[in-house]
């Protein structure tokens, strides 16, 4: 049964930092590639980010430089690591399995919520 499970999610200031977490079980992690997406209240989900198999990385133009997407596939986790947080920053964030084994695979999402 595959699984994807966020984490780190949380209420934080303006200009803070969180880490988020996407737990992986029941799929080869180490061969898919993942991303990180969000959905704010009444707004379309939308991506933010992806890594490959092997480390490469891509960001939407909205979080390059403030938010950096890593892997650690011996923990077969995901992560999003998230700087200089703004109000519009809130949403619901989610992981999936963009390609690989489980493509197109969502976990549950976490709530990120950023106070002026």
């Amino acid at each position: 049964q595959v699984r994807l499970v966020e984490s780190g999610g949380g209420l934080v200031q303006a200009g803070g930092s969180l880490r988020l977490s996407c737990l992986s079980s029941g799929t080869d992690f180490s061969r898919n590639v993942m991303g990180w997406y969000r959905q704010a209240p009444q707004k379309q989900r939308e991506f933010l980010a992806s890594i490959s198999a092997g480390g490469s990385t891509n960001y939407a133009d909205s979080v390059k430089g403030r938010f950096t997407i890593s892997r650690d596939n011996g923990k077969d986790t995901l992560f999003l690591q998230m700087n200089n947080l703004k109000p519009d920053d809130t949403a619901v964030y989610y992981c999936r399995v963009i390609s690989g084994s489980a493509t197109n695979f969502w976990g549950q999402g976490t709530q990120v919520t950023v106070s002026s």
